[in-house]
């Protein structure tokens, strides 16, 4: 079975999880919720899924658990969650904007506001999801910060000692941030994209490796999974269409 834009993406985010335990996961948007629910029913069976309010549940949406808004905050502040977050702003540090446009005292546009930005990323790892890859996203500087990136966790002493940006998906590629000044890197690109497009559609330098592979192709038990119980309307390939990018 060959996979859609949209099903590579989830597989990147899924990714994501692999490795982390009994955590929580939070993804937000459709992309990462799939991936999360996906990752739950393959690789990652102890991961703690949450419908947002004050319920565990398992990836079919039934409940497994309680978990009141007070235990939602021990687990964020103690480290034990890992969150995908969205993005209106990135920089190469990964530092996140969700706030506003513009001067933050006379904004063009105003968004959602800081929210948990600054307490997610200082207390337990963070991801990013990107439908759209472009240079309104990745810009050289954000107009706000809201989710701290490594320059400025670095800056922060012992306040920063648990910052960890795991990795950024977008609908073109995947991207982390190991390299020695820990600035974005590009990982993989999805099938269709390629290394010019994701540099094109970036408004900084990125790190790119020599011999940057495609993204990791999903496997047809994955691929049943998501089509026939995960997202059987499709509802993925409104999110990121095929031919999506840039």
């Amino acid at each position: 079975m060959s996979a859609t834009r949209a099903e590579y993406c989830v597989i990147a985010c899924a990714e994501a999880w692999r490795g982390a335990g009994e955590v929580l996961a939070s993804p937000m948007g459709l992309i990462p919720s799939l991936g999360a629910r996906l990752a739950r029913l393959t690789f990652a069976p102890d991961l703690l899924l949450t419908d947002g309010e004050a319920l565990l549940v398992r990836p079919d949406g039934t409940p497994e658990g309680w978990l009141p808004y007070r235990q939602h905050l021990e687990l964020v502040a103690g480290g034990r969650r890992h969150v995908m977050m969205g993005a209106s702003q990135l920089d190469r540090y990964g530092n996140q904007n969700i706030s506003c446009i513009g001067d933050w005292s006379q904004p063009r546009r105003q968004l959602l506001g800081v929210r948990g930005a600054p307490l997610n990323t200082l207390n337990n790892p963070t991801s990013y999801w990107v439908p759209r890859h472009s240079r309104r996203v990745f810009v050289e500087r954000v107009d706000m910060v809201c989710g701290v990136g490594y320059d400025r966790a670095a800056g922060l002493g012992a306040a920063g000692r648990f910052h960890r940006i795991a990795r950024v998906v977008t609908d073109l590629a995947v991207l982390d941030f190991a390299t020695p000044d820990h600035s974005m890197r590009l990982v993989s690109v999805h099938p269709g994209a390629s290394v010019e497009q994701v540099r094109e559609a970036t408004g900084f330098e990125l790190a790119v490796p020599d011999g940057v592979p495609y993204t990791r192709e999903p496997e047809a038990a994955e691929l049943r999974l998501v089509r026939e119980v995960l997202d059987p309307q499709g509802a993925r390939t409104r999110e990121v269409p095929e031919g999506a990018g840039g």
